[in-house]
């Protein structure tokens, strides 16, 4: 999953971005409101949002109402200082989907964060299934048929993405930003190697390559296939 962090607390940041990475979270990194409005305009393919409020230039609250105006419907995890309930309410009302207050607990930020992730896509039960691979986001197991299958964090992180979304076919371009973000030095393979690396652990025709365009997890077995 890819998260856009807007934090202008550079220490809070980096503790965040080391706390939530190696959960198998890509998360990219702003200070600026503007900034972050703008990348939240384009077409950069983000999860959700963790939004701090008292930002430069824009603050979080003007960022947010921005981009509910707009119709977006991102999850928004607001991170504040401002512990009034007033403040929570307008916050709340503005279009945030959850309010942690500073200072929390990491535990309680991935916890929270994994709660909004699973109620934006319509789960009931944080645990992805599909084919017989079962993938828990909070413990960060896969297993199929109930054997346990050792993966890196890129390899995971791309599991995640296509079994959260069976039958959408992904483009190895947003694949690509999904699992790396804005990191640099991104071999033009990466995609085709993690593919690879999955369906040698788990089985060959988990993943189907659709010619030309990019690749998608089936909900169920074509013809032919396991």
């Amino acid at each position: 999953m890819r998260i856009l962090l807007v934090e202008d607390d550079p220490s809070l940041a980096s503790g965040i971005s080391l706390a939530l990475k190696p959960e198998h979270y890509t998360v990219d990194h702003l200070a600026d409101g503007a900034q972050a409005l703008s990348a939240l305009q384009g077409d950069e393919p983000f999860a959700a949002v963790i939004l701090d409020l008292g930002l430069p230039g824009l603050d979080g609250m003007q960022v947010l109402e921005a981009i509910r105006r707009r119709g977006n419907p991102l999850p928004v995890l607001v991170l504040t200082a401002r512990d009034a309930v007033d403040d929570r309410i307008a916050g709340l009302d503005a279009g945030a989907d959850d309010y942690l207050i500073k200072p929390f607990e990491v535990a309680e930020l991935k916890a929270r964060l994994r709660a909004l992730l699973r109620r934006s896509q319509g789960q009931a039960s944080p645990v992805l299934e599909c084919r017989g691979i079962r993938l828990d986001p909070a413990t960060l197991g896969v297993s199929r048929h109930g054997e346990a299958v050792n993966l890196s964090r890129r390899e995971f992180a791309l599991l995640q993405e296509l079994m959260g979304h069976p039958g959408r076919v992904f483009t190895r371009d947003t694949l690509t930003r999904r699992v790396y973000g804005w990191e640099e030095d991104v071999e033009s393979n990466a995609i085709e190697v993690h593919v690879h690396h999955l369906r040698r652990k788990l089985f060959p025709e988990l993943i189907r390559t659709v010619r030309g365009i990019g690749y998608v997890m089936d909900p169920a077995p074509l013809d032919g296939d396991s």
